[in-house]
């Protein structure tokens, strides 16, 4: 399962069964499945619907493809866009914005 929209990134809930679990959500595009492993945790539970899951199923796929665009474009067509979660976010975080946080 990506975390904040990096596939590369394990959440803190992560785990091999949910992991699977998660994987299997998509593939099936299992909403009711997805959104009782997801607990009402996080922005996406109030963005993601049973109408649009298909679609955030899809945008998943494209990111396990690399086809990051793709997958962003679809992400920030559902509302989940630009500094909410998305690989834009993340970077910035690697370039600056997070410095100090080692110390």
């Amino acid at each position: 399962m990506a975390y904040q929209g990096d596939p590369s990134v394990k959440g803190p809930n992560y785990s091999t069964e949910r992991h699977e679990a998660m994987e299997e959500a998509f593939e099936n595009e299992d909403y009711d499945a997805w959104k009782n492993l997801m607990e009402g945790k996080g922005r996406v539970t109030e963005v993601i619907n049973a109408d649009n899951f298909a679609k955030f199923a899809e945008a998943h796929e494209l990111m396990e493809h690399g086809d990051i665009t793709e997958a962003q474009e679809i992400r920030q067509e559902l509302g989940l866009g630009q500094h909410n979660g998305s690989m834009k976010g993340m970077k910035e975080m690697g370039k600056g914005m997070g410095r100090g946080m080692n110390r």
